[in-house]
């Protein structure tokens, strides 16, 4: 990273299958982005149609589908990317998807979340693969989803191949706050890079969220941190102090 990219995220409550609402607002929180010079948002887990949903295996779309060119189009108005967590139908698996859109419109990358969480998503999803890596804005740029940014292995596997950025779309409710307050600014500091970590708040179904929406930087320090209620954060993604960055990765003396 050689200059200081700035970031948005977006912290607001599910649209609970109201598209038409969730397209309203995201397209505000772009607006309000672009505005402050954020060059891209990130939205929570299963923006689209909502995490809590059971509506969402019919609402499910494929890759490329009406969403994305609806996403494509806010983009190109706003002059912002946007990364937006949704159901993904493809043929008969579903899966929990993020899409990185570019401020062209264009779709700059996809992503499916590899660890499923609790016997609901396991039930309702297929597991994702593989990592996606990506050029934004000439940062080396993630996505991962809610509960697999809690597993130091993703995290060194993505940093260990150059990540720089990992931005996180996540529905993470009470009482997992630790999550947005430690486990994060952890993981970002032990693998010297940043982690954009969108959450929703509010309540959905038996999901009460706890909000506090993340950046935290390869310091392990918080750049931005919502609160419980709505919010729009803006921090700037600096080149990281070479001097001040953990050196685990090259100390580890594994005792077998």
């Amino acid at each position: 990273m050689e200059n200081t990219y700035r970031i948005a995220l977006w912290q607001g409550p599910s649209p609970e299958c109201d598209i038409e609402a969730a397209f309203a607002a995201l397209y505000q929180a772009m607006q309000a982005a672009a505005a402050m010079g954020a060059k891209a948002l990130v939205a929570p887990e299963l923006y689209l149609p909502g995490y809590n949903q059971d509506a969402l295996v019919e609402l499910a779309q494929p890759r490329g589908g009406e969403w994305h060119q609806r996403l494509g189009a806010l983009a190109r108005a706003t002059g912002c990317a946007v990364v937006v967590g949704y159901a993904e139908r493809d043929g008969a698996s579903l899966y929990n998807s993020a899409v990185a859109i570019g401020s062209q419109g264009q779709e700059l990358a996809h992503y499916r979340k590899i660890q499923l969480f609790g016997p609901r998503e396991k039930r309702l999803f297929s597991p994702g693969g593989a990592y996606c890596t990506f050029d934004l804005d000439g940062l080396r740029a993630a996505m991962l989803i809610c509960y697999d940014v809690e597993f130091a292995e993703h995290i060194k596997a993505l940093s260990d191949d150059g990540v720089e950025l990992i931005l996180c779309p996540t529905a993470c409710p009470k009482p997992y706050d630790y999550v947005a307050t430690r486990t994060v600014p952890a993981h970002a500091a032990n693998h010297g890079l940043t982690v954009v970590y969108a959450n929703y708040c509010g309540v959905e179904g038996d999901c009460d969220y706890f909000g506090l929406s993340t950046i935290a930087n390869p310091h392990g320090e918080i750049l931005a941190q919502a609160g419980a209620g709505p919010a729009l954060l803006v921090a700037d993604v600096a080149p990281p102090d070479a001097a001040r960055l953990a050196t685990q990765a090259r100390d580890l003396r594994l005792i077998r």
